[in-house]
């Protein structure tokens, strides 16, 4: 019996040891399901829309849309500038480098980073080293080509290639004049000089959103139940600048500078009663289409920006303080000194010697020496108050950025030859613009306008949603007075005096010649000068205003001979294009002759465009587009370089090709 209970000790431990472990793990167990039962719990009911929402992330995703920016046009509906979708293909070099594709059967990443290069060397025309150099880059993102027109980037879109995405953007376009007033946009699509910049906010529109999701198979849809946010077009700038007007005055700066080698040249045009620019153009000038030739240099608007001594023209704030302070009349005759005239041991010299001349003579001939006495006459004071009412020393108040206000130093600044100095032109600075304020003030029946360029703002619709209208800034002179200096000096000027060659046929014309020595380093260079003309017309009845300034003009340097007769074909033209000027002047047949010459319109760069939108932009320029094959092709060539002026109606010859064929993206292997 004894050996019977021996004998089942051990079985009773064996026993209760495996019943421990048993509920060892059976405990395990137990923890281990309400560990899952409280994740899933906390999965399911707790933190439900928070992975909820990391579902929705793995299959969805959102995409910004562009808003188009709004166009620019010229007071009539033309377009100048209109914004065209493209395409621009990025790739992320890490997924292209190692994704593999089969080579005879084998993975080759090395083959793909030369087959995805060679695809758009093809493609695009480039080296094949460009490409490969981008997709060995370390980045997660390159661009591989900018602004791309979609029917030349429509195959590569649809080659899928895995690594290789595209982006819709958009390229501006512009009708290539007024440059320096429009401005430009950069590769993506933000205004960097001009309007384009000052109104970036309004042009560019608001972008929307879009929430696409992804299904099983890879296929993109919109997301439903998601707020899609659509993209709002911006705002279309409509502005008082007269297209063919402005084209006229580029067209003659361009041949004044090249005929008298000058530096540069600046004209502007303005309806004398409402303040509205009708042209203000510079040349040099920019191919505003073709950005590889663009210097922000070229882009500096000298009407606003670069002010000058501006000699003779200066001579009304003169005449009229004279007019209103003194009564001087044209009759009253002066001392002038026989040409030479000296002051604080300073000679000022007329170009012409009179021992007396009548006040009507000094003006008609320019004199120096009477200026300079009548300011000294006037006072510091007094000539100073009429400086600053004729607008110079501040801003015109123009809607354009960058623009100066000039030099003009207060009375107790000035030493013993700055007031007679400045009665005839020197000793403070003007630009182009507050000239020409000046003299549309007086044709204005004295009452100074503000000048602008901007018109009026649409939205897509068409309706107006901001407008500008004349406004008044001040009274300059009374009248009659603006009415006798019109009458007794400005048209006698042109009539008689020096700006005989500023005439146009069957016009009155009123104005002025100022030709003045540049201040370089400190002193007057005698073989540089400012050469300008500012006038009006018609003189009985003045509508126009206009300014034309050559900055070193060679051999030749008078305005009588440099500016003047920029003015007068101007004149010419402005009146034959322009029918409701003709119609309002009563004029029947205004020197038609003086269109024959004009080339005034610029060839837009056209290669890479596709045929329709090539057609367009020629419509725009008032050209025409000849061709061979389909407008669906894209343009390759073009017969005349982008940038020249030829005449309107003149036809365009180009080249057009077809995209690349789908079987290369076949043979590349590449789905």
């Amino acid at each position: 019996m004894s050996r019977q209970r021996d004998s089942g000790q051990p079985g009773e431990a064996s026993g209760k040891e495996f019943g421990w472990r048993l509920g060892v793990v059976a405990l395990l167990f137990a923890l281990l399901v309400g560990l899952i039962v409280v994740r899933l719990l906390s999965i399911q009911v707790v933190d439900v829309q928070k992975y909820k929402t990391m579902a929705t992330r793995q299959h969805e995703r959102e995409v910004a849309e562009e808003a188009k920016r709004g166009r620019i046009v010229d007071r009539s509906g033309k377009l100048l500038a209109e914004s065209v979708q493209k395409i621009s293909f990025y790739a992320d070099p890490y997924l292209v480098r190692n994704t593999p594709v089969r080579i005879n059967g084998k993975p080759d990443t090395v083959n793909r980073i030369s087959d995805v290069a060679s695809l758009f060397a093809r493609h695009f025309g480039k080296n094949k080293s460009y490409y490969t150099r981008k997709l060995r880059k370390k980045s997660r993102f390159v661009w591989m080509e900018r602004s791309v027109p979609i029917t030349k980037a429509e195959k590569l879109m649809e080659a899928g290639i895995t690594g290789v995405g595209y982006e819709k953007e958009q390229q501006r376009y512009y009708l290539n004049i007024a440059s320096q007033v429009i401005g430009l946009t950069d590769s993506d699509n933000k205004g960097i000089s001009g309007l384009e910049k000052k109104f970036h906010d309004e042009l560019k529109g608001h972008d929307g959103i879009k929430v696409f999701q992804r299904s099983a198979i890879g296929e993109r849809f919109l997301a439903a139940g998601e707020d899609q946010i659509d993209a709002r077009e911006g705002l279309s700038i409509q502005l008082t600048i007269d297209a063919d007007i402005q084209a006229i005055v580029e067209d003659e700066l361009r041949t004044a500078v090249s005929k008298h080698k000058a530096n540069a040249a600046t004209g502007i045009v303005m309806d004398v009663e409402t303040g509205e620019i009708l042209a203000m153009a510079n040349y040099p000038a920019f191919n505003m289409n073709n950005r590889r030739n663009y210097r922000p240099e070229k882009a500096r608007n000298r009407a606003i920006t670069d002010a000058f001594e501006p000699g003779s023209t200066v001579k009304i704030v003169m005449a009229a303080a004279a007019t209103e302070v003194f009564g001087r009349t044209a009759g009253d005759t002066q001392d002038a000194h026989n040409g030479t005239f000296v002051v604080h041991r300073r000679v000022i010299r007329d170009h012409e010697k009179f021992e007396r001349m009548t006040f009507r003579e000094a003006m008609v001939h320019s004199s120096n020496i009477v200026a300079a006495k009548t300011a000294m006459s006037l006072g510091e004071q007094t000539f100073y108050e009429y400086v600053k009412r004729f607008g110079f020393g501040e801003k015109t108040g123009i809607d354009l950025i960058g623009e100066v206000k000039g030099l003009l130093k207060k009375p107790e600044e000035w030493d013993k030859t700055t007031l007679p100095w400045m009665g005839y032109g020197y000793a403070f600075t003007a630009t182009p613009l507050q000239v020409l304020q000046a003299y549309a003030a007086v044709a204005n029946e004295g009452m100074m306008m503000r000048p602008y360029v901007v018109s009026r703002m649409l939205d897509a619709r068409g309706s107006v949603v901001r407008e500008n209208s004349p406004k008044k800034e001040r009274r300059v002179v009374k009248p009659e007075t603006a009415r006798y200096l019109i009458d007794q000096y400005l048209e006698p000027i042109v009539v008689e005096g020096t700006g005989i060659e500023a005439a146009i046929p069957g016009i009155s014309v009123a104005g002025k010649t100022g030709t003045a020595q540049k201040l370089k380093n400190g002193s007057y260079h005698q073989r540089a000068y400012v050469a300008s003309f500012v006038g009006i017309f018609p003189a009985d009845k003045p509508k126009i205003a206009a300014i034309v300034v050559i900055d070193e003009p060679k051999p030749e340097y008078y305005a009588s001979m440099v500016a003047a007769p920029v003015f007068s074909r101007v004149g010419r033209k402005i009146i034959a294009v322009s029918e409701p000027l003709k119609k309002e002047l009563a004029i029947v047949s205004p020197a038609e002759e003086a269109l024959d010459s004009l080339k005034a319109v610029a060839v837009p760069e056209l290669v890479g465009l596709p045929g329709r939108d090539a057609r367009r932009l020629l419509e725009w320029t008032e050209l025409v587009m000849k061709y061979d094959g389909s407008l669906k092709d894209i343009v390759t060539a073009q017969q005349v370089a982008s940038g020249t002026m030829v005449e309107p109606g003149s036809p365009i010859q180009v080249t057009l090709g077809k995209p690349m064929e789908k079987e290369f993206y076949n043979q590349t292997g590449m789905q």
